[in-house]
């Protein structure tokens, strides 16, 4: 059996943004549990918001004083701080960055990001340039995409990409004769990526124009707009699998002129490959290298560039079959199962744990 000082040394405390029911966070971190716990590490998780503020947010209750409130238990959790840590973005947000490393001096961190989350302190005083500090000092960082990748190892060499993996066990690929009676395309998000779909109205339109489909939202829901026959649906770690399998074509537009957008992850589409269904995309940040050009989706930038690639796929099912079954294979490159590993043997490398 480990001795006592062997177990402290596989434990680590993974200091997360948001509960399970946040995405960034379940998908990231708490996900990847079980696979820690099989190397023999120990993980311990601290959510800054709890389930009830996502909640509150998403019905449109908005922040109001949970922020706060987090920002206080965090602050009263010092006492629980390990040695050995890998946080989501920043432990203390809103707080400077030489408070946070007085409070990290003589512990190792792993810092994980996703989006371009250091955009959102620009200008601020005190707080601009948090992130680009705490990567410095730290002894790694995890990063979803190139972009980001690229971003960091301007402050550190020690940087790894690992994609928001799709677990490909839990997505259920749909074969024709289950698909939705009427041709269906599907969108998945939350309310805080929906105006990405809701700006692509023209598009979406002109698509209508082309091919009679149902716009199928799930997790958020999609204002009614004239010319689109439109359906929501509640997300579910249960149905989503399911949902998108019957689907036809998943789409996942994006601002090109947006610069957080550029530095967005392709989950969307990832989730849409693993489900076996081809994809249309904006030719933007990452969706650029997870789309195979006319294998597993097309790329489209202006409205008749979405109608054409729409019109193909719904014109022959041929060819959505095809693109299903090389969606799949895609999706395996992406896997949760080959992510585990490559993260898990980073932590303990950086942790030295």
């Amino acid at each position: 059996m480990p001795n006592d000082g062997d177990a402290a040394r596989s434990v680590f405390g993974v200091w997360t943004r948001y509960g399970e029911l946040g995405a960034s966070s379940r998908l990231r971190f708490f996900r990847y549990a079980d696979a820690w716990r099989a190397a023999g590490l120990e993980p311990v998780f601290h959510p800054f918001f709890d389930d009830a503020y996502l909640r509150r947010l998403y019905g449109g209750g908005g922040r109001s004083f949970r922020a706060a409130a987090a920002l206080c238990r965090r602050i009263a959790s010092l006492p629980k701080l390990e040695d050995r840590l890998y946080i989501e973005y920043e432990l203390f947000p809103g707080l400077p960055a030489a408070w946070e490393l007085a409070v990290l001096r003589g512990r190792r961190y792993v810092l994980g990001f996703d989006d371009r989350v250091e955009m959102k302190y620009a200008g601020r005083r005190w707080l601009e340039g948090k992130y680009e500090v705490l990567i410095r000092h730290a002894a790694g960082t995890v990063c979803a995409n190139a972009f980001l990748a690229k971003w960091a190892r301007r402050f550190n060499d020690r940087v790894i990409e690992i994609p928001t993996a799709v677990d490909l066990e839990r997505c259920l690929p749909g074969g024709e004769e289950e698909k939705f009676p009427v041709f269906t395309v599907v969108w998945i998000g939350t309310p805080s990526t929906l105006p990405y779909l809701a700006g692509h109205l023209p598009a979406l339109r002109a698509m209508a124009e082309a091919v009679d489909f149902e716009l199928l939202t799930i997790g958020a829901e999609l204002p009614a707009a004239a010319g689109l026959r439109t359906r929501s649906l509640p997300w579910s770690e249960a149905t989503e699998g399911e949902l998108l399998g019957r689907s036809h074509v998943g789409i996942m537009p994006l601002p090109a002129e947006d610069p957080f957008a550029v530095g967005k992850s392709a989950y969307k589409l990832l989730q849409y490959l693993a489900a076996g269904i081809p994809a249309i995309a904006s030719p933007v940040g990452e969706n650029r290298r997870v789309i195979v050009e006319g294998e597993t989706g097309f790329l489209a930038s202006a409205p008749a560039e979405w109608r054409d690639a729409l019109l193909r796929i719904a014109s022959s099912p041929e060819l959505r079959r095809r693109m299903g079954r090389a969606a799949r294979e895609r999706a395996a490159e992406y896997s949760l199962a080959g992510c585990a590993p490559r993260l898990t043997a980073f932590l303990r490398e950086c942790l030295e744990c």
